[in-house]
């Protein structure tokens, strides 16, 4: 593994809360079991490709979610047509089919993810754009294959951070993938990702950190109670708005968590948390 990769101090152990309470284990072999058909109903319907509404993609993506047991609320105006960066920061696979659920789009995903059961087969379907996060040589045509698609009118979607977070703390966007919509001429669309309890306090059983195997979020998720995903569509930046993507990866950067997310585990000596702005 290359050392300039992104990375981030969150694990299970130290960031992931025991559940206050799980729902039963027949109950949630069912939402597993639910979530199985969904994604087999959607490879079998991926060969239609773009013939298949958007709208209908966004509701598949939304009965996923909730399939999960996971709750979607989602602000905000709907993203533009056409050509546009969808960047969002990164705490769960379930950030995946919630994205879509805002705009079905081009996925840029590490090429590990092609390996995963089902979901590996449906993305690779869907035209996801596949990255080697360990050959640093790879980024610029990388960049350039992304800006290639934006021009073609296809939405993107990137996670900046390069690493999933738990949501109580986030990194800073990385500036590459920024360079395709300024060379493309395209919007970029923010959008803001986090997942609570439903009594409004945070909830971490989503995060998919660290050491985490997908099959052991898949089940925490799968026995969570109450788990809310709230999804924020911030205003779109327009193209020409910043100079460089330095400015344009700030400008996309999510707020700081609430004071009520901060993870003491994650607070440096200095008192403030890695990736804070």
């Amino acid at each position: 593994m290359s050392i300039w990769l992104p990375t981030a101090p969150c694990t299970p152990g130290a960031c992931v809360e025991p559940a206050r309470a799980a729902v039963a284990v027949p109950r949630a072999v069912l939402r597993l079991t639910a979530v199985a058909a969904l994604l087999l109903a959607g490879i079998v319907l991926s060969p239609l490709g773009r013939t298949i509404p958007a709208e209908w993609v966004g509701r598949w993506c939304r009965a996923l979610v909730r399939a999960a047991g996971v709750r979607v609320r989602i602000t905000g105006s709907a993203p533009p047509a056409g050509g546009l960066l969808l960047v969002a920061n990164h705490v769960s696979w379930l950030d995946v089919p919630l994205l879509a659920a805002v705009r079905p789009a081009r996925m840029l995903a590490k090429t590990e993810i092609r390996q995963w059961p089902v979901a590996g087969a449906l993305a690779a379907r869907g035209g996801a754009l596949f990255i080697e996060r360990d050959r640093l040589r790879a980024l610029p045509g990388t960049v350039d294959r992304i800006a290639g698609a934006l021009r073609a009118g296809a939405a993107v979607t990137v996670f900046p951070e390069g690493s999933t977070w738990c949501g109580r703390a986030h990194g800073r966007f990385r500036r590459a993938v920024f360079q395709a919509a300024l060379d493309a001429g395209v919007p970029v669309q923010p959008v803001g990702l986090r997942y609570r309890r439903r009594d409004g306090g945070p909830g971490t059983a989503a995060a998919f950190v660290g050491e985490d195997t997908l099959l052991a979020s898949l089940w925490r998720v799968a026995r969570a109670r109450d788990l809310v995903a709230e999804v924020e569509i911030r205003p779109v930046i327009p193209p020409g708005t910043h100079p460089d993507r330095r400015a344009l990866a700030h400008a996309s950067q999510p707020s700081a968590p609430e004071p009520a997310w901060t993870h003491a585990a994650l607070v440096t000596a200095g008192g403030r948390a890695p990736g804070a702005p």
